[in-house]
Protein backbone atom coordinates (compact mmCIF):
# COMPACT_ATOMS: atom_id res chain seq x y z
CA UNK A 1 0.00 0.00 0.00
CA UNK A 2 1.17 3.15 -0.45
CA UNK A 3 -0.19 6.74 0.17
CA UNK A 4 0.88 9.88 -2.17
CA UNK A 5 2.83 12.22 -1.05
CA UNK A 6 2.61 13.55 2.57
CA UNK A 7 1.20 17.10 1.89
CA UNK A 8 -1.40 16.97 -0.86
CA UNK A 9 -4.12 18.56 0.84
CA UNK A 10 -5.58 20.47 -1.67
CA UNK A 11 -6.03 24.14 -0.92
CA UNK A 12 -8.56 25.23 -3.42
CA UNK A 13 -11.98 26.43 -2.11
CA UNK A 14 -10.72 29.88 -1.69
CA UNK A 15 -11.65 30.05 -5.73
CA UNK A 16 -14.90 30.71 -6.10
CA UNK A 17 -17.41 28.41 -5.09
CA UNK A 18 -19.01 27.90 -8.39
CA UNK A 19 -16.05 26.26 -10.14
CA UNK A 20 -15.71 22.51 -10.09
CA UNK A 21 -12.80 21.64 -7.98
CA UNK A 22 -9.89 19.67 -9.77
CA UNK A 23 -8.99 16.39 -8.15
CA UNK A 24 -4.81 17.10 -7.47
CA UNK A 25 -2.93 13.76 -7.98
CA UNK A 26 -4.95 12.02 -10.55
CA UNK A 27 -4.61 8.53 -11.83
CA UNK A 28 -1.64 8.85 -14.62
CA UNK A 29 -3.45 6.98 -17.03
CA UNK A 30 -7.80 6.67 -18.44
CA UNK A 31 -9.99 6.61 -15.20
CA UNK A 32 -12.73 3.53 -15.80
CA UNK A 33 -14.65 3.85 -12.49
CA UNK A 34 -15.75 5.99 -9.64
CA UNK A 35 -17.88 5.18 -6.37
CA UNK A 36 -17.81 6.54 -3.22
CA UNK A 37 -18.43 5.27 0.51
CA UNK A 38 -21.83 4.78 1.49
CA UNK A 39 -20.39 5.81 5.28
CA UNK A 40 -18.02 8.75 4.91
CA UNK A 41 -17.07 11.20 1.84
CA UNK A 42 -14.17 8.49 0.39
CA UNK A 43 -13.73 7.86 -3.32
CA UNK A 44 -12.73 4.83 -4.69
CA UNK A 45 -11.18 5.84 -8.32
CA UNK A 46 -10.22 2.80 -10.87
CA UNK A 47 -7.64 3.62 -13.47
CA UNK A 48 -5.92 1.66 -16.79
CA UNK A 49 -2.78 2.41 -14.48
CA UNK A 50 -3.42 -0.90 -12.87
CA UNK A 51 -3.99 1.03 -9.60
CA UNK A 52 -7.13 1.94 -7.30
CA UNK A 53 -6.79 5.09 -5.61
CA UNK A 54 -8.82 6.38 -2.38
CA UNK A 55 -9.10 9.96 -1.86
CA UNK A 56 -10.77 11.74 1.50
CA UNK A 57 -13.00 14.49 0.28
CA UNK A 58 -13.22 17.65 2.96
CA UNK A 59 -15.75 19.59 3.80
CA UNK A 60 -14.75 22.32 1.03
CA UNK A 61 -13.55 20.00 -1.48
CA UNK A 62 -10.27 19.53 -0.69
CA UNK A 63 -8.82 16.74 -1.16
CA UNK A 64 -6.51 14.20 0.13
CA UNK A 65 -4.91 11.02 -1.14
CA UNK A 66 -4.94 8.50 1.66
CA UNK A 67 -4.24 5.05 -0.27
CA UNK A 68 -3.78 3.01 -3.03
CA UNK A 69 -3.27 -0.73 -4.08
CA UNK A 70 -2.55 -2.38 -7.04
CA UNK A 71 -4.22 -5.22 -9.77
CA UNK A 72 -2.25 -6.95 -12.49
CA UNK A 73 -3.74 -5.07 -15.53
CA UNK A 74 -6.41 -1.90 -15.72
CA UNK A 75 -8.77 -1.74 -13.35
CA UNK A 76 -12.34 -2.00 -15.03
CA UNK A 77 -14.61 -1.19 -11.72
CA UNK A 78 -14.83 -0.23 -8.19
CA UNK A 79 -17.17 -0.54 -5.55
CA UNK A 80 -17.81 -0.49 -1.51
CA UNK A 81 -18.99 -2.96 1.12
CA UNK A 82 -22.41 -1.52 3.11
CA UNK A 83 -19.96 -0.44 5.96
CA UNK A 84 -17.53 1.86 3.91
CA UNK A 85 -14.40 -0.12 5.18
CA UNK A 86 -13.72 -2.38 2.43
CA UNK A 87 -13.11 -1.25 -1.64
CA UNK A 88 -13.74 -4.18 -3.97
CA UNK A 89 -12.30 -3.96 -7.44
CA UNK A 90 -12.28 -5.42 -10.91
CA UNK A 91 -9.92 -6.13 -13.15
CA UNK A 92 -8.22 -7.03 -16.79
CA UNK A 93 -6.27 -9.57 -15.13
CA UNK A 94 -9.45 -11.66 -14.82
CA UNK A 95 -9.40 -10.81 -11.17
CA UNK A 96 -11.04 -8.84 -8.17
CA UNK A 97 -9.25 -7.82 -5.34
CA UNK A 98 -10.68 -6.08 -2.03
CA UNK A 99 -8.75 -3.74 0.13
CA UNK A 100 -9.29 -3.27 4.12
CA UNK A 101 -9.10 0.26 4.46
CA UNK A 102 -8.68 -0.33 8.26
CA UNK A 103 -5.17 -2.09 7.94
CA UNK A 104 -4.13 -1.11 4.50
CA UNK A 105 -4.23 -5.04 3.10
CA UNK A 106 -5.49 -6.08 -0.01
CA UNK A 107 -6.13 -9.14 -1.31
CA UNK A 108 -7.40 -11.59 -4.38
CA UNK A 109 -11.55 -12.40 -3.37
CA UNK A 110 -13.15 -13.54 -7.35
CA UNK A 111 -11.26 -15.11 -10.42
CA UNK A 112 -12.46 -15.81 -13.95
CA UNK A 113 -11.63 -16.36 -17.15
CA UNK A 114 -11.29 -13.29 -18.88
CA UNK A 115 -11.63 -9.43 -16.90
CA UNK A 116 -13.71 -8.82 -14.69
CA UNK A 117 -15.97 -5.72 -16.23
CA UNK A 118 -18.02 -5.10 -13.25
CA UNK A 119 -18.07 -5.53 -9.61
CA UNK A 120 -21.44 -4.64 -7.11
CA UNK A 121 -21.78 -4.81 -3.77
CA UNK A 122 -25.29 -6.88 -2.83
CA UNK A 123 -26.98 -6.15 0.81
CA UNK A 124 -28.85 -9.13 1.51
CA UNK A 125 -31.14 -9.89 4.33
CA UNK A 126 -28.78 -12.96 4.89
CA UNK A 127 -25.61 -10.50 4.45
CA UNK A 128 -23.39 -9.02 2.08
CA UNK A 129 -22.03 -10.83 -1.05
CA UNK A 130 -19.96 -9.82 -4.55
CA UNK A 131 -21.07 -10.23 -8.01
CA UNK A 132 -18.60 -10.02 -10.46
CA UNK A 133 -19.68 -9.73 -14.24
CA UNK A 134 -17.22 -10.58 -16.57
CA UNK A 135 -16.29 -11.15 -19.98
CA UNK A 136 -16.31 -14.98 -19.72
CA UNK A 137 -19.70 -14.70 -19.81
CA UNK A 138 -20.24 -15.31 -16.61
CA UNK A 139 -22.05 -13.50 -13.42
CA UNK A 140 -20.40 -14.86 -10.12
CA UNK A 141 -21.04 -14.46 -6.38
CA UNK A 142 -18.89 -14.50 -4.29
CA UNK A 143 -19.07 -15.13 -0.24
CA UNK A 144 -15.83 -13.15 1.19
CA UNK A 145 -15.20 -15.52 3.71
CA UNK A 146 -14.81 -18.21 1.08
CA UNK A 147 -12.38 -18.81 -2.23
CA UNK A 148 -14.86 -20.47 -4.62
CA UNK A 149 -18.09 -18.96 -6.25
CA UNK A 150 -21.43 -18.99 -3.90
CA UNK A 151 -22.86 -19.45 -7.40
CA UNK A 152 -22.59 -18.79 -11.41
CA UNK A 153 -24.85 -17.68 -13.58
CA UNK A 154 -24.38 -18.36 -17.64
CA UNK A 155 -25.16 -14.85 -19.11
CA UNK A 156 -25.96 -14.91 -22.94
CA UNK A 157 -22.88 -12.97 -23.90
CA UNK A 158 -20.10 -10.70 -22.35
CA UNK A 159 -20.81 -8.27 -19.19
CA UNK A 160 -20.41 -5.18 -20.35
CA UNK A 161 -22.44 -3.19 -17.32
CA UNK A 162 -23.95 -4.45 -14.26
CA UNK A 163 -25.89 -2.75 -11.98
CA UNK A 164 -27.93 -3.35 -8.07
CA UNK A 165 -30.58 -1.95 -6.26
CA UNK A 166 -31.46 -4.67 -3.77
CA UNK A 167 -33.27 -7.23 -4.73
CA UNK A 168 -33.25 -5.72 -8.60
CA UNK A 169 -30.21 -6.71 -10.19
CA UNK A 170 -29.75 -5.52 -13.99
CA UNK A 171 -26.79 -7.09 -16.62
CA UNK A 172 -26.00 -5.87 -19.89
CA UNK A 173 -24.16 -8.02 -22.22
CA UNK A 174 -22.85 -7.75 -25.53
CA UNK A 175 -25.36 -7.89 -28.63
CA UNK A 176 -27.47 -5.70 -26.73
CA UNK A 177 -28.67 -8.47 -24.07
CA UNK A 178 -30.26 -7.57 -20.91
CA UNK A 179 -30.71 -9.88 -18.20
CA UNK A 180 -33.39 -8.45 -14.86
CA UNK A 181 -32.56 -10.72 -12.00
CA UNK A 182 -34.51 -10.90 -8.99
CA UNK A 183 -31.98 -11.12 -6.19
CA UNK A 184 -34.63 -13.42 -4.05
CA UNK A 185 -33.86 -16.03 -6.68
CA UNK A 186 -30.80 -14.80 -8.03
CA UNK A 187 -28.89 -17.67 -10.43
CA UNK A 188 -31.79 -17.22 -12.51
CA UNK A 189 -33.09 -14.55 -14.45
CA UNK A 190 -36.24 -13.26 -14.02
CA UNK A 191 -36.48 -11.69 -17.32
CA UNK A 192 -34.08 -11.43 -20.86
CA UNK A 193 -34.79 -8.58 -23.34
CA UNK A 194 -33.59 -7.26 -25.80
CA UNK A 195 -32.02 -3.68 -25.45
CA UNK A 196 -34.69 -1.18 -26.72
CA UNK A 197 -31.39 1.15 -28.26
CA UNK A 198 -30.63 -0.33 -31.59
CA UNK A 199 -26.88 -0.30 -30.68
CA UNK A 200 -24.46 -1.42 -28.72
CA UNK A 201 -25.19 -1.19 -24.80
CA UNK A 202 -22.39 0.93 -22.87
CA UNK A 203 -23.83 1.25 -19.70
CA UNK A 204 -27.08 -0.20 -17.42
CA UNK A 205 -28.07 2.12 -14.07
CA UNK A 206 -30.88 1.40 -11.94
CA UNK A 207 -33.57 3.61 -10.57
CA UNK A 208 -32.91 4.86 -6.78
CA UNK A 209 -35.83 6.32 -4.98
CA UNK A 210 -38.29 4.89 -7.49
CA UNK A 211 -41.87 3.83 -6.93
CA UNK A 212 -41.62 1.48 -9.35
CA UNK A 213 -38.34 -0.67 -10.05
CA UNK A 214 -36.69 0.16 -13.61
CA UNK A 215 -33.26 1.38 -14.96
CA UNK A 216 -32.02 3.37 -17.51
CA UNK A 217 -29.76 2.12 -20.43
CA UNK A 218 -26.88 4.12 -22.52
CA UNK A 219 -25.80 3.15 -25.85
CA UNK A 220 -22.70 3.70 -28.16
CA UNK A 221 -25.42 6.27 -30.32
CA UNK A 222 -25.95 8.97 -27.58
CA UNK A 223 -29.18 7.84 -26.47
CA UNK A 224 -30.75 6.67 -23.48
CA UNK A 225 -33.57 4.42 -23.06
CA UNK A 226 -35.55 4.50 -19.77
CA UNK A 227 -37.25 0.41 -19.00
CA UNK A 228 -39.42 -0.43 -16.50
CA UNK A 229 -39.28 -4.34 -15.00
CA UNK A 230 -42.94 -4.56 -15.01
CA UNK A 231 -45.27 -4.78 -17.87
CA UNK A 232 -47.90 -2.66 -16.13
CA UNK A 233 -45.04 0.08 -15.79
CA UNK A 234 -44.44 -0.21 -19.65
CA UNK A 235 -46.82 2.34 -20.37
CA UNK A 236 -43.61 4.65 -19.16
CA UNK A 237 -41.20 3.39 -20.93
CA UNK A 238 -39.17 6.18 -23.32
CA UNK A 239 -36.03 6.28 -24.85
CA UNK A 240 -34.27 10.04 -25.59
CA UNK A 241 -31.70 11.27 -27.31
CA UNK A 242 -28.46 13.17 -25.78
CA UNK A 243 -24.67 13.55 -26.37
CA UNK A 244 -25.14 14.49 -30.18
CA UNK A 245 -23.41 18.02 -31.84
CA UNK A 246 -24.80 19.41 -35.07
CA UNK A 247 -22.19 19.08 -37.65
CA UNK A 248 -22.54 22.39 -38.92
CA UNK A 249 -23.32 25.18 -36.53
CA UNK A 250 -27.54 26.16 -36.31
CA UNK A 251 -27.93 23.20 -38.89
CA UNK A 252 -30.07 21.00 -36.29
CA UNK A 253 -29.08 17.79 -37.93
CA UNK A 254 -27.08 16.15 -34.65
CA UNK A 255 -24.98 13.96 -37.10
CA UNK A 256 -22.44 14.45 -34.72
CA UNK A 257 -22.79 11.30 -32.59
CA UNK A 258 -21.28 10.23 -29.19
CA UNK A 259 -21.47 7.32 -26.87
CA UNK A 260 -23.17 7.47 -23.66
CA UNK A 261 -20.22 6.43 -21.24
CA UNK A 262 -21.95 6.56 -17.53
CA UNK A 263 -25.53 7.16 -15.60
CA UNK A 264 -25.65 8.14 -12.24
CA UNK A 265 -28.68 8.51 -9.98
CA UNK A 266 -29.21 10.46 -7.67
CA UNK A 267 -29.30 9.18 -4.28
CA UNK A 268 -31.95 11.14 -2.38
CA UNK A 269 -34.43 12.56 -5.74
CA UNK A 270 -33.75 9.65 -8.09
CA UNK A 271 -32.86 12.28 -10.83
CA UNK A 272 -29.93 11.17 -12.97
CA UNK A 273 -26.43 12.25 -14.91
CA UNK A 274 -25.46 11.30 -18.47
CA UNK A 275 -22.16 11.89 -19.35
CA UNK A 276 -20.53 11.00 -22.78
CA UNK A 277 -17.68 10.98 -24.99
CA UNK A 278 -18.24 14.39 -26.13
CA UNK A 279 -17.31 15.93 -23.03
CA UNK A 280 -21.00 16.46 -21.71
CA UNK A 281 -22.98 16.10 -18.75
CA UNK A 282 -26.55 16.86 -18.01
CA UNK A 283 -28.83 16.16 -15.39
CA UNK A 284 -32.16 14.99 -16.22
CA UNK A 285 -35.45 14.17 -14.59
CA UNK A 286 -37.42 11.64 -15.84
CA UNK A 287 -40.32 11.46 -14.95
CA UNK A 288 -40.96 15.11 -15.68
CA UNK A 289 -39.02 14.16 -19.10
CA UNK A 290 -36.81 17.49 -18.76
CA UNK A 291 -33.27 18.26 -18.61
CA UNK A 292 -32.06 19.65 -15.50
CA UNK A 293 -28.62 21.04 -15.89
CA UNK A 294 -25.88 20.82 -18.62
CA UNK A 295 -22.11 21.37 -17.38
CA UNK A 296 -20.10 23.32 -19.76
CA UNK A 297 -17.91 20.89 -22.10
CA UNK A 298 -14.68 19.71 -21.04
CA UNK A 299 -11.79 19.40 -22.69
CA UNK A 300 -11.96 15.47 -23.58
CA UNK A 301 -14.90 12.60 -23.13
CA UNK A 302 -16.33 12.32 -19.80
CA UNK A 303 -15.60 8.37 -18.99
CA UNK A 304 -17.74 7.92 -15.50
CA UNK A 305 -19.66 9.63 -13.11
CA UNK A 306 -21.05 8.62 -9.54
CA UNK A 307 -22.65 11.26 -6.59
CA UNK A 308 -21.91 10.38 -3.26
CA UNK A 309 -24.13 8.91 -0.63
CA UNK A 310 -26.18 11.86 0.25
CA UNK A 311 -26.22 13.17 -3.25
CA UNK A 312 -24.36 16.76 -2.67
CA UNK A 313 -20.96 15.86 -4.53
CA UNK A 314 -20.87 15.12 -7.77
CA UNK A 315 -17.66 13.06 -8.80
CA UNK A 316 -16.63 13.05 -12.93
CA UNK A 317 -13.65 12.06 -14.67
CA UNK A 318 -12.40 13.71 -17.56
CA UNK A 319 -10.39 11.20 -19.70
CA UNK A 320 -9.72 9.17 -22.95
CA UNK A 321 -12.99 6.57 -22.84
CA UNK A 322 -10.74 4.29 -25.58
CA UNK A 323 -14.14 4.80 -27.89
CA UNK A 324 -11.87 5.45 -30.68
CA UNK A 325 -10.08 2.54 -29.60
CA UNK A 326 -6.30 1.92 -29.34
CA UNK A 327 -5.29 4.96 -32.11
CA UNK A 328 -7.54 7.50 -30.21
CA UNK A 329 -4.80 7.66 -27.27
CA UNK A 330 -3.03 10.83 -28.25
CA UNK A 331 -0.35 12.06 -26.59
CA UNK A 332 -1.95 15.00 -24.71
CA UNK A 333 -5.13 13.81 -23.68
CA UNK A 334 -6.37 15.03 -20.52
CA UNK A 335 -6.77 13.14 -17.40
CA UNK A 336 -8.59 15.05 -14.61
CA UNK A 337 -10.50 14.37 -11.81
CA UNK A 338 -13.03 16.69 -10.86
CA UNK A 339 -15.47 16.95 -8.09
CA UNK A 340 -18.80 19.38 -8.47
CA UNK A 341 -21.00 20.23 -5.62
CA UNK A 342 -24.77 19.62 -5.96
CA UNK A 343 -27.14 22.49 -5.74
CA UNK A 344 -30.81 21.29 -4.90
CA UNK A 345 -32.28 23.09 -8.19
CA UNK A 346 -30.09 21.15 -10.43
CA UNK A 347 -30.71 17.70 -8.83
CA UNK A 348 -34.33 18.30 -7.37
CA UNK A 349 -37.40 16.64 -9.13
CA UNK A 350 -39.34 18.93 -11.52
CA UNK A 351 -43.58 18.95 -10.94
CA UNK A 352 -44.80 16.63 -14.24
CA UNK A 353 -46.04 17.70 -16.92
Amino acid sequence: MSFFGTNTASTAPAAPAEKDIEVPEPPTDSISSLAFSPAADYLAVGSWDNNVRLYEVGAGGQTQGKAMFGHQGPVLSVCWNKEGNKVISGGADNAARMFDITNGQSQQVAQHDAPVKVVKWIETPQGGILATGSWDKTVKYWDMRSPTPVATVQLPDRCYSMDVQYPLMVVATAERHIQIFNLTNPNTAYKTIISPLKWQTRVVSCFTNSASSGFAVGSVEGRVAIQYVEEKDSSNNFSFKCHRKDQTPNSKDQSLVYAVNDISFHPVHGTFSTCGSDGTIHFWDKDARTRLKTFEAAPGPISATTFNRNGTIFAYAVSYDWSKGHSGMTPGHPNKLMLHACKDDEVKRRPKK
